[in-house]
This record gives C-alpha cells, sequence and structure tokens, in this order.
C-alpha cells in the first residue's frame, strides 16, 4: 500500500512538473502579451473537463549542441482528445514556452500520433500551430517529421475534417501543414505566416516589411486567401472552430449534425419580391437573400475578406446542413474571376467531401475582363469551377435570381453540370449575353443603316429583352425545373432538398482526375 502511495506521489509530481510547461516566468511573459498558453487553448476548445492528454512524457533524444542538458516539456506540444459539443476531437497545441515549440523528431512523432488517432476513429483533428519551426539543433529528423505530417495531411484529406490554428508565428516548412488542412483560423496582430521571413527577404532582394504585412492574419484573409478566418484573439478563435464544428459531420461517411429546426419551414418572406432592382446595373447584397432564406437567418462565412464577389457559407434549411455559393452583385458586379474561381472550388470539393448539400445562387454577368485576368490564366482557373460542379455528387439546387449569362450560365452551378433541381425568379435573366451587346451584334448592319440608329438599337434591346432575357426560354427547354415567386423561395428550396436527401450518384471507377490546378 505505501509502495504504491509513493509510486503515486512521484506521478503527480511529475505530472505537475510537465504542466509547468516552459516555467513561471515564460507563461507570465505570455499573459502580459495577452496570449493564452497551450492547455488554455485546450481547454476553451473543448468542453470542460472533457480533454485527455496523451503521450505527456514524451522527451526528445537529441545530443547535439548540448541538447542531452535541455529539458523541453512535453516536447513542446500538447496532444490528446475530448469532446467538442459531445463529439469526439483530437487536437494538438503547440507549446511556444517550451523551447519556442519548435519541431523535433519526437514532437513530430506526438503529432503524427494523434493524427493516426483522429483517422482511426474517424473524428476530427485540430492543430493549434505556434512555433518556432524547425529545431535546428534535430537537423534531418526534424525536417523528417515535417514530411511525416505532412503526408497524413494528404492521407486524412477528404476523410476527416482537418482545421488549423495559427496563434503565433508559422513560418517556412512549418506553413505547409496547415495549407493542407480544411480550414486555417489566424488572430488578427498576434499570427503570421510566411515561407521566407522579413529579414530574409531584406537580404536578398532589399525590400522592407514589417511580418504583419507579409504574413498577418489580415493579409492571408485578403490578399492571398491562404487563411478562411481572421479573429480578434485566440478566445475568438477557438469559439468560431466550435462553431465551424456544428456544421461538419465528424467524417466522411456521416451526414452532417442535424438541429431541430425553430424556424417554420414554410415561412414566406415579401420583401424578397422587391429586393432586384428595377435598374439592371444596380446593385443589391445577395447576403439578404442568403439571410431570408436560411433558418433563423443564421449562416457561418469563411473567406469573408477574400475574392468578395462570391459569397461561400455554412447555413441550414429545416435543420439540415448546407454549403451556399452565391455571385456577389454590389462586389465587380458578381463577375467571376480567378480568386472567386479558387474561392468557390476549393468550398464546393469540401462540401462534396462530406456529405454537404449545396445551394448556388447565381446572380453573374461573365468573366471579369482584362489583360492581368488572362495572363493570370482565368482559363485554367474558371476550368476548376466547372471541374468541382461536374465531380460533385452531394444534392446540388440551384437558385437564379437575376443575370446569368454566357459560360458563367454554365459555371454556376447550370442545370447542364448536374444540378437537381433549378429554380428562377421572374426576375433572372437567362441567356448567352445582356439585351445590349446582343443587339449590337445581331442587327449591326441594320442598326447602322437606319434613319435614326439610336431608336433602332433601343427597339433591337427591347426586342431582345423581350424575347430572351428572361427565365422562361430555358423553363422551355427544361434548363430550370421551376419559375417561383421570390417569397416563396424558403420552402421552395427546403422541399427541394428534402427530395433529393437520399439522393445517390455514380462516377467511373479510376484512381482520380486530373484537375486543372
Amino acid at each position: 500500500m505505501g509502495a504504491t502511495s509513493d509510486k503515486i506521489q512521484e506521478l503527480k509530481q511529475k505530472e505537475k512538473h510537465i504542466m509547468g510547461m516552459g516555467g513561471e516566468k515564460a507563461l507570465e511573459k505570455r499573459r502580459e502579451n495577452g496570449k493564452l498558453n497551450a492547455r488554455e487553448r485546450l481547454d476553451i476548445l473543448f468542453d470542460k473537463g472533457s480533454f485527455r492528454e496523451l503521450d505527456m512524457f514524451v522527451t526528445h533524444r537529441s545530443t547535439n549542441f548540448g541538447m542531452e542538458n535541455v529539458e523541453i516539456p512535453a516536447d513542446g506540444v500538447v496532444t490528446g482528445h475530448g469532446k467538442v459539443d459531445g463529439r469526439i476531437v483530437f487536437a494538438y497545441a503547440q507549446d511556444f514556452t517550451a523551447r519556442a515549440g519548435s519541431l523535433g523528431e519526437m514532437q513530430a512523432k506526438k503529432i503524427c500520433k494523434v493524427m493516426d488517432m483522429a483517422l482511426k476513429a474517424g473524428a476530427p483533428i485540430i492543430g493549434m500551430n505556434d512555433s518556432g519551426g524547425a529545431r535546428i539543433q534535430e537537423g534531418i529528423d526534424a525536417l523528417s517529421g515535417y514530411g511525416e505530417i505532412f503526408f497524413r495531411n494528404s492521407g486524412a484529406s477528404g476523410v476527416i475534417p482537418q482545421i488549423s490554428a495559427i496563434m503565433g508565428p508559422t513560418a517556412g516548412g512549418a506553413v505547409y501543414s496547415p495549407a493542407m488542412t480544411d480550414f486555417i483560423f489566424m488572430v488578427k496582430e498576434s499570427s503570421y505566416m510566411f515561407i521566407t521571413g522579413p529579414n530574409v527577404i531584406k537580404a536578398v532582394t532589399g525590400e522592407e516589411i514589417s511580418f504583419e504585412d507579409l504574413g498577418g492574419a489580415m493579409t492571408h484573409n485578403e490578399k492571398s486567401g491562404v487563411a478562411q478566418f481572421a479573429c480578434e484573439s485566440d478566445e475568438d478563435a477557438l469559439m468560431q472552430i466550435r462553431k465551424l464544428l456544428s456544421y461538419l459531420p465528424s467524417n466522411n461517411m456521416e451526414d452532417p449534425p442535424y438541429v431541430p429546426p425553430t424556424d417554420d419551414p414554410n415561412r414566406m418572406d415579401e420583401s424578397l419580391n422587391s429586393i432586384i432592382p428595377d435598374n439592371p446595373n444596380r446593385a443589391y447584397n445577395i447576403k439578404d437573400v442568403i439571410t431570408s432564406i436560411v433558418d433563423d437567418g443564421q449562416y457561418f462565412e469563411p473567406h469573408e475578406y477574400y475574392a468578395k464577389n462570391m459569397v461561400i457559407c455554412f447555413a441550414r434549411l429545416n435543420g439540415r446542413v448546407i454549403g451556399i455559393i452565391a455571385n456577389q452583385p454590389n462586389f465587380l458586379a458578381g463577375c467571376l474571376d480567378i480568386d472567386a474561381s479558387d474561392k468557390a472550388t476549393r468550398f464546393i470539393r469540401f462540401c462534396d467531401a462530406f456529405n454537404v448539400p449545396m445551394l448556388t445562387i447565381a446572380d453573374v454577368p461573365g468573366y471579369l475582363p482584362g489583360s492581368n485576368q488572362e495572363w493570370g490564366g482565368i482559363i485554367r482557373h474558371g476550368a476548376k469551377l466547372l471541374w468541382c460542379y461536374s465531380e460533385a455528387t452531394v444534392p446540388k439546387l440551384l437558385l437564379i435570381t437575376r443575370k446569368d449569362y454566357g459560360g458563367s450560365y454554365i459555371a454556376m452551378c447550370s442545370r447542364h453540370l448536374g444540378a437537381d433541381m433549378a429554380f428562377a425568379w421572374p426576375s433572372a435573366e437567362i441567356a448567352v449575353m445582356g439585351a445590349e451587346g446582343a443587339a449590337n451584334i445581331i442587327h449591326a448592319k441594320e442598326i447602322k443603316g437606319a434613319d435614326d440608329p439610336a431608336a433602332k438599337r433601343s427597339e433591337k434591346i427591347a426586342e431582345y429583352n423581350e424575347k430572351f432575357s428572361n427565365p422562361y426560354c430555358a423553363a422551355a427547354r427544361g434548363y430550370v425545373d421551376a419559375v417561383i415567386q421570390p417569397s416563396e423561395t424558403r420552402p421552395r428550396l427546403i422541399d427541394a432538398l428534402e427530395a433529393m436527401a437520399t439522393k445517390r450518384e455514380l462516377r467511373p471507377a479510376k484512381k482520380h482526375g486530373n484537375i486543372p490546378v
């Protein structure tokens, strides 16, 4: 009895020492800077008292450069599992107070082990990155560790949700694991990502730039599109991760979580009948349409600051999770461009991988013109959109609110790319191009030879509008299943989603396609 008691005391002392992390001085410094430590972050992420730590006693075994005399509690990373809203989730959090959270052989093995467990369990994996990078003293063993993590990111992709939280420095090879995950959360003014830092850039190119401007949260949310969320604080990031998980299945064999609805599925909204401006060149906010349609007006939007001409978000229709892809008329007129195509494509692939039905809301005049777009590869990037809509086998609903012209009509989940049900408002204009351009081309000679060219042009524009700038030509061909009153959009979409909920669609057997990346 006494011997066992002594052993228990020894265990408690060891645990207490490791729980002290990098020491009180290092922890106090973090508190002064307004940052949470690794264990505090895990406590906030998981349901109270549910986190169970694994591999607490793992230590490095490096003897280079005097490392045999250096103690790194938990080898700079805390790993384990717990519950988020009652569902199992695995996670790891790098500890910057322990040798700057640097990644060496054993830290990588800890991370790889918890990733393997998540994959076997069919549960999401969340990584909290806060590290000085590779542990240089361990040399090639550290690089090997990164490679092992990347390999697992690839294997888990499309099987379990992978979420990264950047909560401090993430540089060099360390940025690639987050980039291979599904969603990246960054914290404003306290996290950054880059391949080469400001000092190296200055030495090589002479360019002077700050850490924040080079790789801060808003840089990667607005400019590069590397990150999907810019959060106000560590706590905000962790609560947003919890919210994201509420829309996601645990793995690709499950459906997303159903929430019993409190919003009437038959609710109509008369305001939608007047939301489209009389002037076709005037903008409106597509988010107002989304808010009106979805349960309780609630949606969760990744990439809020990137490619604003395209909106992507998660929401619910009568308790069922959906992914929404929508053109935004009040930014670049909702045109498709390189960034909008990439933004939508990745979201479509995620939704399809994790059994999330999709609603596409189209109001698109075409592709953004210009040499920058052409030289940047709009053909290749735009082709991704066509590819991924065609590839997706989840239920696909389409709503056309106004303009839907030419190639962009096809690209926005048209019936020809596999939309299961397509609806249009009476204000929809489904045509090869706008009436003015069409009249100028079709009736060029007639307009030029008229006594009053301007009057003749106006006449032909009105004629084209009457014949083609409406949803009825497409409906006559069966390309639109129903022309509906805007006010009845919510119940019609709910009925369509329910009808298609058991959809099964197979593709030809193959290893994988060659997507135009």
